[in-house]
């Protein structure tokens, strides 16, 4: 029954902190001279996929050229337009 006040008092505890820290400034606290790295603190930002999905809106025209030109070629749509774009950057 005491560990279970102890476990509720300190989730309260940590709650109070957190919200402390919205209603209070504490750029007074950060130390320009001393920079601290992510590592430093102890934390890792996750790794940076491969690739990324994305989302474009194409007229239904051109994305049927670009369809059927995909299967002229016996590529996928998708992989025809990264190689469409890739060439474009390397002009």
């Amino acid at each position: 029954m005491r560990q279970k006040k102890k476990e509720e008092f300190m989730k309260r505890a940590r709650k109070k902190e957190i919200t402390d820290y919205d209603s209070h400034d504490t750029t007074a606290w950060i130390n320009l001279s001393q920079k601290k790295k992510l590592d430093d603190l102890g934390f890792m930002l996750p790794p940076i996929p491969p690739t990324q999905v994305v989302s474009i809106r194409l007229p239904t025209r051109l994305l049927n050229q670009i369809k059927a030109k995909a299967s002229q070629q016996d590529v996928p749509y998708q992989a025809l337009i990264k190689l469409a774009l890739g060439r474009f950057l390397d002009r």
